[in-house]
């Protein structure tokens, strides 16, 4: 019966997202009831909104991508036009890259130019005509039936996979509802009714067209907040889906969460933080209290991001649980982490032949890993606090690194750039204080600091560099002390060059 049900409800899918792509940015309300009543026609007006509202939904992501895909061209267009108007083999500053190292590079390099300068015209023709490319069960499902050798499958096991990914069993919530959802209705026992689309209401073996399912379902993971929910009649969003590798079907629920309370700065600064450093393997932690002292042992939450997309949403989604398990047993109210955004520097014709820094930025989830650690925070009753991540990790391995590095403990760059992390984040400054100077200088023990006092703007910025001496004891001129001073070797006088003394060098006694 799910399968049923599911290839009909994919068929009208299907039909309702081709409709949507056709009319582009000409889309209105009214072309929106048209197919609403369409779809109602041949299934129900519950489950026509469920379709309607995916449909909107994966048109405006595939909206989204297109936009990213142009900021990435117009990003190496701009990377490759500055470097190809530099001399060769110059070196780059402030951050740039220099130009390229000969002239063979240049020409392949130009001729790529071409290419970005072609596919960015051609995207963003499509954009200005709202024409977007969506595939109804995944583009890595369409393109591995051309190479199924190397995907290790046969072409049944294929369309299997490929059948349950067009598949489509979701029904949106609705509050004040009989359970919070009329079409797939899930009793707080776990008794399962699916309302049936019209062409198969004869299958019904329940009142008012619906079929309830033999099976029961339970949820493991916040079933108590689920039944609230369910109890109260609020709505709660069911998805169904087939996983064909272990033929099992699962039902997921969720549900969204308003008015969300927002804490003050001072309020999650309370008792301290966990300031969080992202790296492409692990997470490195440190947990800080008020006054930005760091406090215990430093703790590592590993995970693998190689795989398919299923397996590093897992891995992630498990090592935030375990650094939210740890956050909520040390007492802390907020996490710290950085707001890093490397949108801009994942383009290859940036980095050029540095392919394992490019492949060692996008390997960091930074957007995925910020977006699910706010919301599950926010179920945890945490407050993520987010830092400007500059010098975070050079001035944590400078300033940190070596003092908290013990016999028995080796701190990490990562774990003392954690501790910079926090200490920004409950406002203090990431640098230590200097000792004062011995009694034999200048200062005689005079308290001398690197740090400026807190309120004075641009502490945290790098300090200007100051040419000349960096105390009041400043040497002589180097030049004048070269000058005035007696040789050590005896000159030759019988040199071909004639030696000559300025005057106005001459001491007091020889005048």
């Amino acid at each position: 019966m799910l399968r049923l049900v599911g290839e009909h409800m994919g068929r009208l899918a299907g039909r309702d997202l081709a409709r949507r792509c056709q009319d582009g940015l000409e889309h209105s309300t009214a072309t929106w009831a048209s197919r609403k009543r369409d779809l109602s026609a041949e299934s129900s007006s519950r489950w026509a909104g469920s379709v309607t509202a995916n449909t909107h939904d994966q048109w405006a992501l595939s909206r989204r991508a297109q936009h990213a895909h142009l900021q990435s061209l117009d990003a190496g267009i701009r990377m490759l036009r500055h470097r190809l108007s530099l001399p060769l083999g110059e070196k780059g500053s402030r951050g740039r890259p220099g130009g390229y190292r000969s002239r063979h590079e240049w020409f392949h390099k130009s001729r790529r130019l071409a290419v970005l300068e072609r596919r960015s015209k051609e995207v963003r023709a499509e954009r200005e005509a709202g024409k977007v490319s969506v595939v109804r069960g995944g583009r890595r499902l369409l393109h591995q039936r051309h190479h199924l050798t190397d995907a290790h499958r046969t072409e049944e096991q294929w369309r299997r996979e490929w059948e349950a990914a067009r598949r489509f069993l979701t029904a949106d919530g609705e509050s004040g509802k009989r359970h919070g959802n009329e079409t797939i209705r899930v009793t707080p026992n776990g008794e399962v009714a699916i309302k049936l689309p019209r062409p198969l209401e004869h299958l019904a073996n329940a009142p008012r067209g619906r079929y309830a399912l033999t099976g029961t379902v339970a949820f493991p993971h916040r079933g108590e907040e689920w039944a609230d929910r369910v109890t109260g009649n609020r709505a709660v969003a069911y998805r169904i889906h087939h996983d064909v590798s272990r033929d099992r079907w699962y039902l997921d629920a969720s549900w969204t969460r308003k008015d969300l309370p927002v804490a003050p700065l001072s309020t999650l600064r309370t008792g301290g933080l966990v300031g969080v450093d992202m790296n492409t393997d692990h997470l490195a932690a440190h947990r800080l209290d008020e006054h930005g002292n760091p406090v215990g042992e430093p703790r590592q939450f590993f995970y693998d991001l190689s795989g398919h997309a299923g397996h590093r949403d897992a891995q992630l989604r498990h090592a935030l649980t375990r650094l939210m398990h740890w956050a909520e047993r040390t007492g802390v109210q907020a996490i710290a982490i950085e707001d890093l955004d490397f949108s801009d520097q994942k383009t290859r014709e940036k980095h050029g032949r540095k392919k394992r820094f490019r492949q060692l930025v996008c390997g960091i989830p930074t957007g995925k890993l910020r977006a699910r650690l706010v919301s599950m925070c926010a179920e945890a009753g945490l407050g993520v606090i987010a830092v400007d991540p500059a010098y975070t990790s050079r001035w944590g391995a400078q300033h940190w690194q070596k003092p908290l590095t013990t016999g028995k403990r080796k701190t990490t760059r990562h774990q003392a750039a954690a501790v910079a992390i926090g200490r920004r984040a409950l406002g203090h400054p990431i640098r230590r204080r200097t000792a004062p100077p011995p009694h034999d200088q200048s200062d005689r023990a005079g308290h001398r600091t690197v740090q400026a006092r807190p309120g004075i703007p641009g502490r945290e910025e790098t300090r200007p560099h100051v040419p000349g001496p960096r105390t009041r004891s400043a040497q002589p001129d180097t030049e004048r002390k070269r000058a005035t001073r007696t040789p050590n070797t005896v000159r030759d006088v019988r040199s071909e060059q004639e030696w000559l003394q300025d005057s106005l060098l001459l001491t007091d006694q020889e005048r």
